[in-house]
């Protein structure tokens, strides 16, 4: 699976394949097939260590042995900022706010309001506006919603099947070269669109972009981990300080974790900026040609071919680290879907992992279509009008990189921990939809108007940019090292595979009341409930359950090394 799987190569040989010279504790086979390793408590009683032993070999058939960390080159300079670079171009300007809003445009003209009679296409303001749907109609903020659906479902199938084959060999390269291209390109097709007429042909546009532009984030976001190990800092720790003993397991693991947040949140910090930039360089084009439509679609064009610029360099400077060949018994089509049946197999015996899972399931899909939701208003509202789009996005965009950098900073001055400036970010997610709940019962507040999109913007970039950094580093937190790739991987597919039932939930309430302010308590009470259930997850405990996983894979492993090696000593006697 496309995800710090990758880092795998970095933990888990070492972890599975360490010698006793290097100070490994010694194991022990008991009766009844039962091992117990010396030193740090670990029993497996024999039929444990038959099923661990069925799923070890699984796991190295699947996800392979790779080389040591010593072999893996250093996180080089250029390669780190350009792996910022790239971020701060695909910044999600063009895919997600500027292609909505002309996919969005392009629906609303071609409808009609059906509160008014006789029907008129391209009276729509404020009010339900509906589009022929087969022999029957739809609400447009209902087809918008089914778009992300399917986008999501699509992405999700994309992840699962596709996503672990960039574990192995030079795949993961290609593949985010293969998905950035796709992008740029149906990015640029979206500067066609230019009647109401052309709203099919803008759906798939649209699709198609946003699938492209997601699953390239998800690729993306798989190399921090990796890089965040191999920072010459981190890499001396490792390889110098922990094993001349000069610092313990714990230190190490905080010096690591702490990479790992500085790298996320610099990266997150740098497609705020980027956000920024491009929305700046969009006005260069919407304030001299206000009142002109094409100038939407050279906004699009300019995020777009800023992206283009930005991102190549990743390209040129990301350092080789190929993985294993694909696993006998296994090809490009079923090596994904064995991943997952696995990873769900193993997660029964990492309560706390598999609570965070299941918790940032319900949280990722609620905020996810909440954000929907909103810019599906704030576009009517602002009646499309991509000069208000853009100043709201640099409220957004200005917000975000504020925070970024003030989050990290409070974090690391104080010594706080992921999970409390997580739970912080949490709290936000709740009352976005809370808010859009209110404006049910009064136009006064709740995104009836202009005011309240800055106020959004403003609150969604302070607290939703460290949401996104912090989510994938607590994450990292509650996962068995040596054991990324499985776990990692589970995590990117909860994410994308959780949009599904959101969209098209909402899409339905949405289309049966032809009011789009329905939707927000069916979000709130979904982010609500993730929320609490992120409050009770333990860390500390999830980490000592991490470390028993391996540990006592570890010890079946070397068992059934050492009885390998005396069979074969028997054989040649």
């Amino acid at each position: 699976m496309a995800s710090s799987s990758r880092e795998r190569s970095l933990s888990r040989q070492p972890l599975l394949r360490r010698r006793a010279s290097m100070g490994s504790p010694e194991v022990n086979e008991i009766e009844d097939n039962a091992i117990e390793m010396n030193g740090n408590g670990i029993h497996v009683d024999g039929t444990k260590s038959d099923r661990i032993k069925k799923n070890l070999n699984k796991y190295e058939q699947l996800f392979g042995i790779d080389e040591e960390s010593s072999t893996q080159p250093t996180t080089s300079r250029k390669e780190l900022w350009s792996y910022y670079l790239y971020y701060n171009g695909n910044n999600g300007v063009g895919p997600q706010s500027y292609s909505q809003a002309l996919f969005q445009n392009a629906l609303s003209k071609a409808g009609w309001d059906p509160a008014i009679t006789p029907a008129q296409i391209g009276n729509c303001t404020t009010g339900g506006c509906v589009i022929p749907w087969g022999t029957t109609t739809r609400s447009v903020s209902s087809v918008v919603l089914l778009a992300n659906g399917i986008c999501f479902t699509i992405m999700s199938v994309i992840f699962v099947a596709f996503g672990s084959v960039a574990d192995y060999g030079h795949f993961g390269r290609w593949i985010l070269l293969f998905l950035t291209v796709v992008c740029w390109v149906f990015q640029y097709g979206m500067m066609a669109i230019t009647k109401p007429e052309q709203w099919p042909t803008a759906m798939a546009l649209y699709i198609v972009s946003y699938v492209s532009y997601g699953a390239s984030l998800v690729f993306y976001y798989a190399l921090f981990p990796r890089l965040a190990r191999y920072m010459p800092h981190v890499q001396k720790a490792r390889d110098e300080e922990l094993k001349e003993e000069k610092i313990n397991q714990d230190e190490y693991d905080r010096i690591e974790s702490m990479e790992r947040n500085h790298i996320s949140n610099i990266s997150t910090a740098h497609a705020s900026i980027g956000y920024v930039l491009v929305l700046v360089l969009s006005l260069s084009v919407l304030i001299p040609m206000q009142g002109n439509s094409f100038a939407n679609n050279l906004a699009l064009c300019l995020t777009n071919s800023y992206w283009v610029v930005l991102g190549l360099p990743w390209f040129i400077f990301q350092q080789s680290r190929p993985g294993p060949p694909i696993p006998k018994g296994s090809s490009v089509w079923t090596i994904g879907w064995k991943q997952v049946y696995l990873a769900l197999v193993e997660i029964r015996h990492l309560p706390q992992t598999f609570t965070y899972l299941l918790a940032f399931f319900m949280l990722a899909d609620g905020l996810n279509t909440t954000t929907t939701l909103v810019s599906i208003i704030q576009n009517e509202v602002i009646s499309f009008s991509f000069l208000q789009l853009t100043y709201l996005g640099l409220a957004q965009a200005i917000a975000s990189t504020i925070s970024t950098f003030s989050f990290w900073y409070i974090q690391q001055y104080f010594g706080i921990r992921t999970k409390p400036m997580f739970i912080i970010t949490n709290i936000f997610s709740v009352l976005i939809p809370l808010y859009g709940m209110i404006g049910l019962w009064t136009d006064k507040i709740g995104y009836h108007h202009v005011y309240d999109f800055y106020v959004y913007n403003i609150v969604f970039g302070l607290f939703q940019a460290p949401y996104f950094s912090y989510s994938q580093t607590m994450m990292s937190e509650v996962t068995p090292r040596g054991y990324e790739g499985m776990f990692f991987g589970l995590f990117g597919i909860t994410n994308k595979a959780s949009s599904i039932l959101g969209p098209n939930v909402i899409q339905a309430i949405v289309n049966h009341t032809n009011n789009n302010w329905m939707g927000f308590p069916f979000l709130f009470a979904l982010c609500a409930f993730a929320s609490i259930i992120i409050w009770f997850v333990d860390v500390e405990k999830g980490r000592e359950d991490c470390r028993i996983y391996v540990a006592e894979r570890k010890a079946v492993h070397t068992s059934t090394q050492r009885q390998t090696t005396n069979d074969t000593n028997e054989q040649q006697k």
